[in-house]
């Protein structure tokens, strides 16, 4: 064979193994970014880990969606409760994004309670750790976005370098939550598609509002009970119901006629066709002097849209109706409260009012039927009533209420149904707490210390424990004496176990 064709034939011969091991390397290429995506559902390695601590479940669906969009771009992500956090995630020269809610007056959420006491307790190293921070508060608090703050800090501590500058958002801001997605966008290297989009409310049909306590020393409770503008959707125990309120009529009519500014003319807003209608949704000035002189739609923009107001839901779809259970809240001048006053009312009977319902896993039931001890106080008893519907539904029988409020004579919520709950054995044992009922103040703290051997025989027996009701006072000294019976290792090993779960505000 001449030498050329020698040569020709080793050219062939290296081209094909060439072509032969690029075709292997490219499959090897690709097993590996199969395996790198398939380590976003088996905690295996990945990018980015998102992780939430959620008191409402807000957070939570931020995380959601902020873990899609980065998938969207391409991107390997792992999602997680912030309980599920060990100092080995922190590191590796990982990237986390944490989506941090801060509860009441400037509280971490009961999820985080585990991250703090075993991770952010030790002085660990975190030089290599990057990472992102959304935290999510209400500026009417004084605590404003306490949590988060205190994590950002802590993180700077340890040595931790941040992607981006941290992001706020305060009541669910649509701008700081666009921030927040131009952030996810450059991390992916281009534009994603939104990962928050404002929610929507649908008008639900104001069926029932009925005073519970007439006669009582204490501000009126309502029964309020919609129905959907269509087939009534699904929800849980625990679950809850995100009210977008108005204006008072004639605290819109009132300004409008200071500012001489027709009702009836039209505008351009998503929420209103015309000024009327789109004040009523707008956070009104303190001084009209403030906005005099602005032309409507002038006016429309200056004004910010209202913030939600979350309540927990006191019924379940096989009622036939969304109940609420509201307490008329007031300000030191005797106006009332954005969303107490809108639901209790200004609200027409018969009217509409925005909702949505949205999904708070954290206070969902137990997924078996161990006992559960259910404590709370006033209108906290919306939430304890959905989750005695669900374990009635369910057959699961073995059930403890604590339940406090004034008199038993006016303020006895939903008695009937109560009563008729104990002598059908769903509740295996009742306990009221009446405080005006007698010359010492008597509140469910004081029954649950009373009865800490039986709370310990029920805790040892596997049982859960629900709070809902007010934070201050009633959930504060209900977390003290659950901590004076049960020591503070064993109620940090009970919400460590998911087996202590709240629902207050």
């Amino acid at each position: 064979m001449p030498d050329t064709d020698r040569m020709l034939a080793a050219l062939t011969v290296l081209l094909a193994w060439l072509a032969f091991s690029a075709v292997i390397a490219w499959r090897a290429w690709r097993r590996a970014q199969a395996q790198r995506r398939a380590a976003e559902g088996t905690g295996g390695p990945a990018e980015y880990l998102v992780v939430h601590a959620s008191q409402t479940g807000f957070a939570e669906q931020l995380a959601a969606r902020t873990a899609e969009a980065l998938r969207s771009g391409g991107l390997a992500v792992r999602a997680a409760r912030i309980d599920a956090l060990t100092g080995s995630h922190l590191g590796n020269g990982n990237r986390v994004l944490f989506l941090a809610s801060t509860a009441g007056e400037g509280d971490a959420p009961d999820d985080a309670a585990v991250f703090i006491r075993k991770v952010m307790a030790n002085a660990a190293d975190l030089s290599s750790l990057r990472y992102g921070l959304l935290a999510l508060g209400d500026s009417s608090y004084a605590n404003y976005c306490a949590f988060g703050r205190r994590l950002d800090a802590w993180l700077r501590e340890r040595g931790a370098t941040p992607l981006f500058p941290v992001v706020e958002v305060d009541d669910g801001d649509a701008a700081a939550l666009r921030q927040w997605e131009a952030h996810l966008g450059h991390l992916a290297g281009r534009a994603l598609a939104p990962a928050w989009r404002p929610p929507r409310h649908e008008a639900w049909r104001l069926a029932e509002r009925r005073l519970l306590n007439p006669g009582s020393p204490g501000a009126p409770a309502f029964h309020i009970a919609l129905t959907p503008p269509a087939a009534l959707p699904d929800w849980q125990a625990g679950d809850i119901a995100e009210v977008m309120p108005r204006n008072a009529p004639h605290a819109v009519r009132a300004m409008l006629a200071v500012l001489d500014l027709d009702p009836a003319l039209p505008v351009h807003a998503e929420d209103g066709t015309t000024l009327a209608e789109v004040l009523a949704a707008r956070r009104l000035p303190e001084d009209v002097a403030d906005v005099a002189g602005l032309p409507a739609q002038a006016l429309v923009e200056a004004l910010p849209k209202l913030p939600h107001r979350d309540y927990s839901i006191a019924s379940l779809p096989a009622d036939g109706t969304l109940q609420l259970l509201v307490r008329e809240m007031r300000h030191p001048d005797g106006r009332l409260g954005l969303g107490s006053g809108w639901l209790t009312a200004h609200a027409a009977a018969g009217g509409t009012v925005d909702l949505r319902i949205r999904r708070n896993a954290g206070f969902h039931p137990p997924p078996d039927g161990r006992p559960m001890i259910l404590i709370g106080n006033g209108t906290g008893l919306a939430g304890l009533r959905a989750h005695l519907k669900a374990r009635e539904a369910a057959g699961h029988r073995r059930n403890w209420l604590i339940f406090g409020e004034r008199t038993r004579a006016a303020d006895y919520f939903h008695r009937d149904e109560v009563e008729a709950w104990v002598a059908s054995g769903l509740l295996d044992r009742l306990d009221l707490a009446f405080s005006r009922d007698q010359a010492g103040r008597v509140y469910v703290q004081h029954l649950l210390a009373s009865a800490g051997d039986t709370v310990r025989g029920w805790v040892g027996d596997g049982a859960a424990v629900y709070v809902c009701g007010s934070q201050a006072g009633m959930a504060t000294a209900v977390h003290a004496a659950l901590a004076a019976i049960l020591d503070e290792d064993g109620l940090a090993a009970l919400l460590e176990a998911g087996r202590y779960r709240r629902d207050v505000y």
